[in-house]
C-alpha cells in the first residue's frame, strides 16, 4: 500500500472558480519513505487574486508569477494527476482535503474535464479525532508545531511533505498506522465522484453534531420558558419599587440559565424593575463577566454594567435599593 499526500494552490478562488496553479504531492510507502516529491506547476489562466481565509489580501505564494504562463495548463496535467489520485492500492490523504477536492471539482468542470473518482482522508479531521474536539479546525501550522514538524507554508509540494510528516507523528503519537486511525475512530472516507463531493465522518463526529443538537433544543426550550414568564409577569411588576424605572437585559448564557433567570427577574419586577432582551435599550447589564457583543451594545447604549454575583447578593439583600443598583 501507499500514501499519496497531496496539496493544491490557486492564483484566485471564488464561489465557482478555482484555478489551480499548483498541484504539490508526495507518494510514500507505509513507513513513510518518500518514493515521489514533486510540484506539477500549472498555467492558471487567469490573473493571480490571492486571499487568507478571512478574505484579506496579502497572501503570497513563494512562486515566479510571471514563470506560470511557462507551464501547461491544467488539462495538459488532468491525466497524470487522475493517475495518481485514482491509483489502486493507494491512500489518498490531505490537510483541510475538502478545499482541494472541491478545487479539482471545479477545474474539471471549467474545463469539461470527466470527473476525478477517488476516496480521499484528512489529517486535519484525523487530528480533531484524537484530540476529541471538533470545534476547532487546526491549522496545518499550527498542527506542525505540536507535533514538532518543520515546513515552508504556501508551497504545494512542501505543504504536502508537511502533511506527509504531520500524518506520521500523529500516527506515531497513537501507536498505530492510517488505517489503523481509520478504524479506531470509524472514520468514513470522503468521496468524489460524478463531480459529487461526499464528506468525511467519524462516530466521534457524529456523537458530537447529536450532542450540539441537544443542547441548541434544550437551550431554545430554556429560552421560550424565560420569556414566557417574563411576558406573563412583566405586567404585574411593583408600581414605584425601589427599581422603578431601570431596564435590566442579561447575557444570553443567564436568560438560557432558568433556575437563575426566573428567579433573577421576579425579583426585579417585585422591586418594580423591567426587562428587556435587547442590550441597547436597558440601562442595566448583567452578565457572568464583561465582553462579547451584548455587553458592548449595552454599554454603547449608556448601560451600567452589574456582574450576576453582585446584583444576586444586593437582591437577596434587601430586593435591592436604588444605590444597590
Amino acid at each position: 500500500m501507499k500514501y499519496l499526500f497531496f496539496d493544491i494552490e490557486c492564483a484566485c478562488v471564488y464561489k465557482h472558480t478555482a484555478k489551480i496553479c499548483a498541484f504539490g504531492y508526495v507518494l510514500t510507502d507505509e513507513q513513510y519513505h518518500v518514493l515521489e516529491r514533486r510540484d506539477i506547476l500549472i498555467n492558471p489562466k487567469g490573473k493571480f487574486h490571492l486571499t487568507d481565509r478571512k478574505g484579506g489580501e496579502g497572501l503570497v505564494l513563494p512562486y515566479a508569477y510571471e514563470d506560470f504562463k511557462q507551464y501547461p495548463i491544467f488539462p495538459e496535467v488532468y491525466p497524470e494527476i487522475r493517475q495518481l489520485l485514482e491509483a489502486e492500492d493507494t491512500v489518498v490523504l490531505g490537510h483541510a482535503t475538502l478545499n482541494d477536492v472541491n478545487y479539482l471539482n471545479l477545474e474539471t468542470r471549467r474545463y469539461r474535464l470527466p470527473s476525478f473518482k477517488f476516496s480521499y482522508y484528512d489529517t486535519q479531521f484525523f487530528y480533531m479525532n484524537t484530540e476529541g474536539d471538533y470545534t476547532r479546525q487546526s491549522g496545518l501550522g499550527g498542527m506542525a508545531e505540536a507535533l514538532g514538524v518543520e515546513f515552508i507554508p504556501h508551497r504545494a509540494v512542501d505543504d504536502a511533505y508537511a502533511t506527509m510528516r504531520v500524518c506520521e507523528a500523529l500516527c506515531k503519537r497513537e501507536k498505530t498506522h492510517v488505517l489503523g486511525l481509520v478504524s479506531r475512530y470509524q472514520i468514513k472516507p470522503g468521496k468524489l465522484a460524478g463531480g459529487r463531493i461526499t464528506l468525511l465522518s467519524s462516530k466521534g463526529q457524529r456523537d458530537y453534531l447529536k450532542r450540539r443538537e441537544e443542547e441548541r433544543a434544550e437551550r431554545a426550550k430554556a429560552h421560550e420558558a424565560f420569556f414566557r414568564f417574563v411576558n406573563k409577569n412583566m405586567h404585574k411588576r411593583t408600581r414605584g419599587g425601589s427599581l422603578d424605572g431601570k431596564v435590566f437585559c442579561f447575557a444570553k448564557d443567564i436568560e438560557d440559565d432558568v433556575s437563575v433567570s426566573v428567579k433573577l427577574v421576579g425579583a426585579i419586577f417585585a422591586s418594580g424593575g423591567k426587562y428587556t432582551s435587547h442590550p441597547a435599550q436597558c440601562n442595566v447589564y448583567i452578565a457572568r463577566g464583561e465582553g462579547g457583543l451584548r455587553y458592548q451594545n449595552a454599554l454603547s447604549g449608556g448601560a451600567a454594567f452589574i456582574p450576576l454575583d453582585s446584583i444576586t447578593q444586593a437582591l437577596e439583600a434587601s430586593c435591592s435599593s436604588p444605590q444597590n443598583i
